[in-house]
């Protein structure tokens, strides 16, 4: 297989379209959870306030109802 067979798969075919709008997608979600966990290790003593919201724990709803 050489790189003009690759070139054509990836961006001349509805499937390898597929395969970089999946690869985009799935690098983004990585990059979004290592960057907010990082944020988190940073702003570790921040204090909670009304208008604060989490995306990976939703404790405070259930203590609402």
């Amino acid at each position: 297989m050489d790189i003009g067979e690759i070139y054509h798969f990836l961006f001349e075919t509805v499937p390898g379209i597929g395969v970089l709008i999946g690869a985009g997608i799935v690098l983004s979600i990585l990059v979004c959870i290592i960057l907010e966990r990082k944020t988190r290790k940073q702003f570790k003593n921040h204090a909670k306030s009304e208008d604060d919201w989490s995306l990976f724990d939703d404790d405070d709803e259930e203590e609402e109802n």
